[in-house]
């Protein structure tokens, strides 16, 4: 639902501002630790987490840093007619969504399998978001700032 929402936002024009595109990946950061500690607990209640399930789990957070960034090359930006600076994504922009999504589910499934207990992987979504979302848009503002 949380991911509907975000894409759903994606696809509306809006203005580009200078914090507030911030503001949602930090509080899903926040989230996002909460989370990767709360799934690593509940590795760690059973048995010690290995080397695999925190290697996957970097290249989930590194693949959704890549994925941020392609997104951000798809969204729309512009100056309106009373100089505005407007961005909206594009079908392509959904399209990276929906395939971010599927990485980070296959890649979760599979930390959760290597961890052999627990939900590190399925807890990690919230940090997931804040890098993918806040590399996108870090990059959308550097090219709004450009126009």
């Amino acid at each position: 639902m949380i991911i509907g929402l975000v894409v759903r936002r994606q696809l509306r024009t809006r203005p580009v501002r200078p914090v507030g595109s911030l503001v949602t990946p930090a509080v899903f950061g926040v989230l996002g630790i909460l989370g990767i500690a709360f799934g690593a607990a509940s590795v760690v209640k059973y048995h010690p987490l290995t080397a695999l399930p925190v290697v996957l789990l970097v290249v989930s957070l590194a693949a959704a840093a890549g994925l941020g960034a392609a997104r951000a090359r798809t969204v729309r930006v512009w100056r309106d007619p009373q100089g505005e600076v407007l961005r909206k994504g594009t079908a392509a922009t959904t399209g990276l969504w929906l395939t971010s999504l599927a990485v980070h589910l296959g890649l979760g499934l599979w930390i959760d399998h290597a961890a052999g207990t627990g939900v590190l992987g399925t807890a990690s979504l919230y940090a997931y978001l804040a890098i993918g979302l806040g590399t996108q848009n870090l990059l959308v503002r550097g090219r709004a700032a450009a126009l």
